[in-house]
């Protein structure tokens, strides 16, 4: 009767992946940070909304800093990006620290500019760090950063091969851009080889 039970309890199919801890400390986005990101929507995917409707894509990255309170500061302050130059600043929804921590900027309601081209239907999930290889040689982080994509994987029906690294953006097929001169534009955080092995530990 034990074995039995016991191969029961092996063939159960696994439950969805628990919810992990997660600090709740949002950056500011009210109606002015709104309707900044309506209009960026509306130049960019060629809908005028704020919200983040039925994600499908979840997109690594790496905050090229050492501190999670750095990258608060920055993704607080709602002025142009010093890269392209538009409004709503910059964001991610999750920013994991080196302890392991993870916290949340932003709610999954809204849209988060964090990637050209997938702003509108991807969830940013941002790593303090310097580099991939920092980030998968760190046990606390990665395990962290892995039970919460695993958790918004499940959360969202997203398949494994819609978790990309922000250098493989250009690669997705939700990948959409109306703005020509950024229709190619990509990062080189999170390539593809080190996505590889990071989708293998998922």
């Amino acid at each position: 009767m034990l074995s039995l039970l016991l191969a029961l309890a092996l063939a159960a199919p696994a439950g969805p992946p628990p919810k992990p801890a997660i600090v709740v400390k949002p950056i500011p986005f009210g109606a002015a940070r709104r309707a900044e990101t309506a209009a960026y929507s509306r130049r960019h995917y060629g809908k005028s909304t704020w919200r983040l409707m039925h994600p499908q894509v979840i997109v690594e990255h790496y905050t090229a800093s050492n501190s999670f309170s750095s990258t608060y500061s920055a993704f607080s302050s709602d002025v142009p990006d010093s890269e392209l130059h538009e409004l709503p600043g910059t964001c991610a929804h999750f920013v994991v620290d080196r302890a392991g921590k993870i916290h949340q900027l932003v709610s999954l309601r809204y849209m988060c500019r964090h990637t050209v081209g997938l702003n509108y239907t991807s969830i940013g999930i941002e790593h303090v760090g310097m580099s991939d290889a920092q980030v998968l040689g760190d046990a606390k982080q990665l395990h962290a950063s892995l039970k919460l994509t695993r958790w918004l994987q499940a959360k969202f029906g997203i398949a494994k091969k819609n978790v990309i690294g922000h250098a493989e953006s250009l690669s997705s097929p939700y990948h959409r851009e109306r703005v020509r001169r950024l229709a190619r534009q990509t990062h080189g955080d999170w390539v593809h080889r080190d996505m590889q092995i990071y989708r293998s530990k998922l």
